[in-house]
């Protein structure tokens, strides 16, 4: 059975936010893997590293050296899976998806329709650049958390939604076939189908589910 604690493989859940990237995280904890989840992230800051493009100090951090499993941000931020993909070429990648009207609506309820994280990673990610800067200097706005309105954009999101899905699967289909799992979220078999992947014997019974929205 392939085992990537002996190989020393990483595995990196490329799925964009809310859509069950902290579940993969609780998978693959139950099953004995180190996993770098949010807290990590936070903690080493790896996405405002991102955003300065310094990727070589995450690649140094103790954390992300020790670690097997990685998700949440800055996995899923534009095109990083690419660096990822040619430095770290022996690993895999986990893309979960979902309706993408219902995944603009979980977007919605997770911070009361404002921009998830950091404003100015969230202008990056979802390529909002431009208006963030033309209101950067705005008082009244909050530049460190929450400082973007999502209301009224869902045909933008969707479409950065849909575009990171896209190129994915394009860009593994090239390279790496057999390196990119890609499942629905709403998928029962989910956990079945990922243990398999990753040589992991799932029970038929196992279920995680955190997060959820309300």
């Amino acid at each position: 059975m392939f085992n990537f604690m002996k190989k020393k493989q990483k595995i990196f859940c490329i799925s964009m936010q809310r859509n069950g990237t902290t579940s993969v995280g609780q998978f693959f904890q139950f099953f004995g893997y180190k996993v770098a989840d949010n807290s990590v992230s936070q903690k080493n800051q790896w996405g405002y590293l991102h955003y300065l493009g310094d990727f070589e100090k995450i690649f140094n951090s103790g954390d992300f050296k020790n670690n097997s499993i990685f998700e949440d941000g800055p996995w899923f931020f534009p095109e990083f899976y690419k660096q990822l993909y040619f430095r770290f070429n022996n690993s895999k990648f986990i893309l979960f998806k979902r309706d993408p009207e219902k995944w603009f609506a979980s977007m919605l309820s997770h911070s009361n329709g404002k921009s998830l994280g950091r404003t100015y990673v969230h202008a990056k990610i979802y390529r909002r650049e431009r208006e963030l800067f033309d209101i950067w200097n705005n008082e009244n706005m909050d530049k460190d958390m929450n400082g973007l309105d999502l209301k009224n954009l869902k045909e933008h999101y969707i479409d950065v939604y849909n575009r990171h899905n896209f190129e994915a699967e394009q860009f593994f289909k090239k390279h790496a076939p057999n390196s990119l799992f890609i499942c629905d979220l709403e998928d029962s078999s989910k956990w079945i189908n990922l243990g398999r992947f990753c040589g992991i014997s799932v029970p038929e019974s196992f279920d995680v589910h955190v997060n959820k929205s309300k």
